[in-house]
C-alpha cells in the first residue's frame, strides 16, 4: 500500500473513531480525531507534489514493548512529494499548494485551520470546553473535507497510474 492510500485509510478510521467519541460525549477526543483525519488527507495531498524525500518517525518503547525502554526507534520511509516538519507546516503548505492555487476552495483551508484550533483546545485546553454543537459541526466539516480531498487523491492516482 502506498503512502496516499495508507493516509486516506487512516483518515477514514479516525473519522469512525470521532463518531464513536461523539456518541460517548467525549468532545475533546472527537475534535482531535476529526482534525487528524483532515490532517492525514492534507498530508497525503502533499505527496502528490514534487520531489522524493525520506520521513523518519521517532518513538520510544513503552510499557509492555519488546523494545528496550527509553530507546528511541526510527522508522524511515521514502516518499515522493512535499514534506513539512510540523502540523503548522502541513497546514501552510496545503494552503499554499492547494487553496491559493484554486485546486480547493478557500473554505477548505479555513476548515483545516479551524479543526487545528479545536484540536489544540481538546488536547491541551485547561478551563476551555468544546461544546457539543461545535463538535458536531466539526465532524460534519471533517467528513466533507476528507471526502473532497480523497476524491482529488483518487483522481490523481488514476492519472498517475495511467502515466506510468
Amino acid at each position: 500500500m502506498n503512502a496516499v492510500n495508507e493516509l486516506t485509510e487512516k483518515a477514514s478510521r479516525f473519522l469512525r473513531t470521532a463518531e464513536t467519541a461523539l456518541e460517548l460525549g467525549d468532545f475533546d477526543s472527537c475534535a482531535s480525531r476529526c482534525y487528524y483525519a483532515m490532517f492525514f488527507v492534507a498530508e497525503a495531498a502533499l505527496f502528490t507534489k514534487g520531489r522524493t524525500y525520506a520521513v523518519a518517525h521517532s518513538f520510544s518503547a513503552g510499557v509492555g514493548s519488546s523494545l528496550p525502554a527509553n530507546r528511541p526507534t526510527q522508522l524511515r520511509k521514502s516518499y515522493k512529494g512535499l514534506s513539512a516538519s510540523s502540523h503548522k507546516g502541513v497546514l501552510s503548505m496545503f494552503s499554499q499548494h492547494f487553496v491559493r492555487t484554486g485546486v480547493f476552495p478557500r473554505e477548505m483551508g479555513r476548515l483545516l485551520n479551524d479543526a487545528y484550533d479545536k484540536r489544540i483546545v481538546g488536547d491541551y485546553g485547561i478551563g476551555l470546553l468544546l461544546e457539543a454543537e461545535e463538535v458536531r459541526q466539526l465532524l460534519t466539516d471533517a467528513r466533507a473535507f476528507v471526502q473532497v480531498v480523497s476524491e482529488y487523491l483518487a483522481d490523481w492516482q488514476r492519472k498517475h497510474q495511467a502515466d506510468e
